[in-house]
């Protein structure tokens, strides 16, 4: 089993930015607290641009996928379109809870086309995640 995370736009700045919301943790830091707690590898790649997001999401190897697409969840149809068209089961998670906040938020474009979509548990959205990959065997 190898998992692959990517993060969206502005999730570079985690730790950083709006911590009311985020919290005060990188997700560098929170990354390696990851990797300690699960036995198979954690690969993990973050972009603000949408065609870069794509990209690894055609060409990724690993035998899942959490992606938090950040404000691309609400606007992207290409990369509705390449989870669609891709094999790999993806879970889509978000820090917030997306229905607590503005109602922009609340239509999610890639939760039709994920395995499934966890959010509002801050950061430990990525840990439910990869304990549902890990469950899998």
């Amino acid at each position: 089993m190898e998992i692959l995370i990517i993060n969206g736009p502005n999730l570079n700045l985690l730790g950083k930015r709006e911590s009311h919301i985020y919290g005060n943790q990188t997700f560098e830091d929170y990354l390696e607290a990851l990797k300690s707690k699960f036995s198979f590898p954690i690969h993990y790649f973050q972009s603000n641009i949408e065609g870069e997001i794509i990209d690894q999401l055609q060409q990724t190897k690993a035998t899942g996928i959490i992606i938090n697409a950040g404000g691309y969840t609400h606007t992207s149809v290409a990369i509705r379109d390449c989870i669609a068209a891709i094999k790999t089961p993806v879970i889509e998670v978000h820090i917030s809870n997306i229905t607590a906040r503005e109602e922009f938020r609340h239509t999610s474009l890639l939760s039709p086309v994920c395995v499934g979509c966890i959010f509002g548990f801050g950061m430990r959205s990525y840990e439910l995640a990869l304990k549902y990959f890990s469950e899998l065997k």
